[in-house]
């Protein structure tokens, strides 16, 4: 299984970027999926999850309003379009995949992607 994250980059506060994580090895569209962050010295960070057929979505109180996830079950990929930057968003974003909810503490997630670097200027 590999969840390949991508669209990660430099940008100015109040940018925009989309992140991309492409799945392969799995039934993808049986599988909720997120995304978490890490800033450096700190925890990792729930951010947003979908569920397997994106009715369902759930955001961290840090990003609502701003980011928004979806998924394209045919293409085997979710995204997270991020809106109105900040300097706080600065992190490794990684994508999460798992048979159940997305649990918001990050454990017992099935499979984890790599990460993508973000980081917003101010």
């Amino acid at each position: 299984v590999q969840l390949q994250a991508s669209g990660g980059g430099l940008v100015q506060a109040g940018g925009s970027l989309r992140l991309s994580c492409a799945g392969s090895g799995l039934t993808f569209s049986t599988y909720s999926t997120g995304w978490f962050r890490q800033a450096p010295g700190k925890e990792r960070e729930f951010v947003a999850r979908i569920g397997r057929i994106s009715i369902s979505t759930y955001y961290a109180d840090s990003v609502k309003g701003r980011f928004t996830i979806s998924r394209d079950n045919a293409k085997t990929t979710v995204y997270l379009q991020m809106n109105s930057l900040k300097p706080e968003d600065t992190a490794v974003y990684y994508c999460a995949a798992d048979r159940a909810t997305i649990s918001t503490n990050g454990y017992g997630i099935d499979y984890w992607g790599k990460g993508t670097q973000v980081t917003v200027s101010s």
